[in-house]
């Protein structure tokens, strides 16, 4: 695993396989969203990083197309939170994800040209790997709220799909 996705990773790992990070209870629906809403977030800053930095074209369009995707999930997220009057609920979990993120990005901004492209490239395959692993494992599990569950399983085609191009850029970058 990539230096830059250990903390991101760490933290959805450890959520997917039992529960959030330093939390004993399966999520409720708050805190499902605040995690959604973190995990989209994390993958938007690093797409808007990569995309004033990455060298290679098709690493600068994956960036932005991961910006656009993410920043559309978090829209329809914040929409459904709003409309069922649910207040996303930080937690252990929402909190290290935020926490990875910002350490990836300071990781990323301290790369340049190849460099850059591979560490963002990897961190992507690794961090929608485990993203997916959560959605499966925890996130659609515990949700109770079934239009939150829709909301999910909605959005996961796209996280595999994201998962895909970003192997297949990778293989092309070695």
């Amino acid at each position: 695993m990539n230096k830059l996705s250990v903390s991101i990773a760490a933290a959805l790992l450890t959520f997917a396989a039992g529960g959030a990070v330093a939390q004993t209870a399966a999520p409720n629906d708050a805190q499902i969203a605040a995690i959604v809403v973190a995990a989209n977030n994390v993958d938007v800053d690093a797409g808007k990083l990569a995309e004033s930095k990455a060298h290679n074209k098709e690493v600068k369009a994956f960036a932005k197309r991961m910006v656009t995707d993410h920043t559309g999930v978090n829209k329809q997220a914040v929409a459904l939170v709003t409309k069922l009057k649910v207040t996303p609920e930080e937690n252990d979990t929402s909190k290290s994800l935020k926490e990875g993120g910002a350490q990836t990005i300071s990781k990323l901004k301290g790369l340049k040209g190849a460099a850059f492209d591979k560490a963002y490239v990897d961190n992507e395959v690794t961090y929608h790997q485990t993203v997916l692993d959560a959605i499966d494992k925890t996130l659609l599990p515990n949700a109770k709220n079934p239009e939150l569950k829709a909301l999910i399983e909605k959005v996961r085609p796209a996280f595999d799909e994201h998962l895909q191009h970003a192997k297949q850029i990778q293989a092309s970058l070695k």
